[in-house]
């Protein structure tokens, strides 16, 4: 039985995200990923945060990656920013992300509410840690799975 995480967005979709990811990494130095899995047993913050070391994000420069987590099968998703962006914006900020995401998740629009989410994130991002002419693009904008 295939599972939910490769019907969860088209391509285009997929591609839609990628872009947005991209346009919000255009503005700042921080760098944004989206990581899907069909599911996540336990503490789904708990579960981000392993996806967070595992992807490498907790390496970049100035400690400003911020992960979208989401276990499709489970229904279960996380928004977590590493220590250099968190001290800025605090749980608050994660918080109201994931309120706006979880009202398009609940009525199927899966790409609508990453984007959302994405341009929040990018947008704050880029008030704390705006482009710079040094800036490289530390990690992939592609979506990951396992």
């Amino acid at each position: 039985m295939e599972s939910k995480v490769e019907q969860f967005l088209t391509a285009a979709e997929e591609q839609q995200v990628v872009d947005s990811i991209r346009a919000s990494e255009k503005l700042t130095s921080g760098e944004i990923r989206v990581h899907l899995e069909s599911d996540c047993e336990g503490d789904v913050y708990d579960r981000a945060q392993e996806i967070f070391h595992l992807l490498k994000m907790d390496n970049t420069k100035q400690a400003n990656g911020v992960l979208f987590y989401l276990a499709i099968d489970a229904r279960k998703f996380a928004v977590l920013g590493d220590t250099g962006i968190h001290a800025h914006v605090g749980d608050g900020f994660w918080n109201s992300i994931k309120d706006v995401m979880e009202v398009r998740f609940r009525e199927s629009e899966f790409k609508s509410g990453l984007v959302a989410g994405i341009q929040m994130a990018g947008e704050k991002l880029a008030v704390h840690f705006p482009w710079d002419n040094d800036d490289v693009n530390e990690l992939p904008d592609q979506i990951t799975t396992s």
